[in-house]
């Protein structure tokens, strides 16, 4: 009932213009007060109509009211100032449900500023003061409003826990040490609240670091992104002109064929043309003599016939006619023939090339490289098929299986010369180019075989160093035997210790830099591991180095 009446107080001393307390009260005619300012303000809006009105009850006054200070009103809001007289609490001052309420308000509860840990309860600001008035209460720890105060109190003795007990990391009182946790590692509650706390700044100065680490590798990506979009452009734009300047080029080239066929066409056509008419002129040239001579050969007049005879019977050279060689239909069939094999040729090279051109893409990756395969589950997600080339394979090994599989003969194979063939090695790489992440299996028998990768640029002719798989830095092989590897790069032997198996797993990770060979059985173990740079995509290839010997690449699922 008290604060209702300061409510009904401050309402009652309050200007109903500013809703503040009266200021120099003065009252009008009609009963009501008000700041003298307020209303003088108010009736200065109303000069022009020189009708003035209250602003509460709406009485008009003419003419405008001379007013005076009501001096028991000034008295009156004077002492009230003194006696701390202060404002309803608005709606929003009141506890919520989301809210902690003042365990002390006995009407509407109002919310609560601070809790106190040592009496459990929680204030609003008029029930917090006498903490901050009375000696003893200042000495209490205020935090902000908690609802879980009750969590403070030992369920077992019913005191306020202010201990910690290490071996159990638990929080205690001070009777617990006695019974339930007796000889345990007990400290007060504000001792490890000092030791946590600094393990909370180290774990705040971590995080902040990681913070400031993971700024700086977004504001890295975003740069990648940038770059990638810029490079990606440029790509287009120069790959663009590339193909524009090759369809020009056989735009051209067809526009020259076709200005020889038809400079040619016209040559032989007016060739022909002018034999056709020095032919028609011959013809009627001979019908003419012809016919004089039929004319002659009716003259009675033996003297006469013989008289005209000679001048008559004297032919014109005939024209030479041995240059006309009528070919069956093939004038310009074969320049048509030039240009399909040009064709097939273009498609071939575009065929072998735009693998490489489309590795090239698809091996573009800006981030970090993943982290290498653990389990063979996991390698059998980048397994890749891989047949070896005829072209490359030396005449004592003989393919098979698809050629998937290779085996060392005692006899010379019948192959024919290629470039590419090693002639003295008992060498074959693969026909596919690896880049990317790759993994392929190898089943291998015999007394001795070379597991290996090559670049493509490899030396083929000759028994050279520079030909022989892991005998130069242009290719990596496993020396596989029955009870031993090793691993051999530009010369160097390096022994390699791992369980024996007729089965090797290959893994390659191209832009990394990763070449990993494994023992695969029943589990894979690791046996030796590359990293290094690779500047070109690599072939797989065997060398084999016994008869009988023999290697296959595994079909995986």
């Amino acid at each position: 009932m008290e604060q209702k009446g300061v409510h009904l107080d401050q309402e009652t001393f309050s200007c109903s213009i500013c809703l503040d307390l009266l200021k120099d009260p003065v009252t009008t005619t009609c009963g009501h007060s008000y700041c003298m300012n307020c209303i003088k303000s108010h009736w200065d809006g109303e000069d022009e109509k020189k009708i003035y009105s209250c602003p509460q009850c709406r009485k008009a006054f003419i003419p405008r009211p001379v007013l005076e200070k009501n001096t028991m009103l000034a008295v009156l809001v004077e002492q009230l100032k003194k006696t701390g007289l202060q404002a309803a609490p608005a709606d929003h001052c009141y506890a919520g449900p989301e809210d902690v309420a003042c365990d002390f308000c006995t009407e509407r509860k109002l919310k609560a500023v601070k809790s106190c840990l040592v009496c459990l309860a929680s204030y609003c600001d008029k029930h917090l003061q006498p903490h901050y008035d009375v000696a003893p209460l200042k000495k209490h720890k205020l935090v902000e409003p908690s609802e879980k105060l009750q969590e403070n109190i030992c369920s077992r003795h019913d005191e306020v826990m202010k201990m910690f007990c290490r071996t159990d990391q638990q929080c205690i009182c001070y009777l617990c040490p006695v019974d339930e946790h007796k000889g345990h590692d007990t400290v007060s509650a504000a001792a490890e609240r000092t030791e946590r706390q600094r393990e909370l700044e180290l774990s705040r100065q971590q995080i902040q670091q990681r913070i400031q680490d993971r700024d700086k590798d977004v504001k890295l990506l975003q740069q990648e992104v940038e770059a990638i979009n810029g490079s990606a452009d440029k790509a287009v734009e120069d790959t663009e002109k590339i193909f524009t300047q090759l369809i020009r080029l056989m735009e051209r080239r067809r526009s020259d064929v076709k200005q020889q066929i038809r400079s040619q066409q016209e040559t032989e056509v007016s060739r022909v043309k002018e034999l056709q008419e020095k032919l028609e002129q011959e013809i009627t040239e001979l019908k003419r003599k012809d016919a004089e001579l039929k004319l002659l050969s009716h003259t009675e007049d033996h003297t006469q016939f013989l008289h005209n005879y000679p001048s008559v019977s004297a032919l014109s050279e005939a024209t030479d006619s041995s240059s006309i060689n009528i070919r069956p239909l093939r004038y310009f069939e074969d320049v048509a023939a030039a240009v399909s094999e040009l064709r097939d040729q273009l498609q071939d090279v575009l065929t072998q090339k735009w693998t490489n051109v489309s590795l090239t893409v698809t091996e573009v990756d800006v981030l970090l490289p993943q982290p290498e395969p653990k389990s063979r589950t996991e390698f059998l997600k980048y397994s890749q098929q891989i047949t070896l080339d005829p072209n490359t394979v030396n005449r004592y090994l003989l393919l098979s299986e698809g050629n998937r599989k290779v085996k060392r003969m005692s006899d010379i194979q019948s192959y024919s010369d290629h470039p590419d063939r090693f002639t003295y090695w008992p060498q074959v790489l693969s026909r596919e180019s690896l880049t990317g992440r790759c993994y392929w299996e190898v089943e291998w028998g015999g007394e001795r075989v070379f597991v290996a990768v090559a670049y493509k640029n490899i030396s083929r002719a000759g028994k050279s160093n520079e030909c022989g798989f892991g005998d130069n830095n242009k290719s990596w092989a496993l020396d596989c035997r029955q009870n031993s590897f090793n691993f051999w790069f530009n010369n160097i032997k390096t022994p390699v210790s791992g369980p024996p198996s007729s089965r090797v797993g290959v893994y390659l990770d191209h832009r990394a830099g990763i070449l990993s060979f494994y023992s695969v059985s029943e589990t894979m173990t690791l046996l030796h591991r590359v990293q290094t740079t690779f500047t070109q995509p690599l072939h797989a290839g065997f060398y084999l180095k016994s008869t009988r010997d023999t290697a296959e690449f595994c079909k995986l699922k």
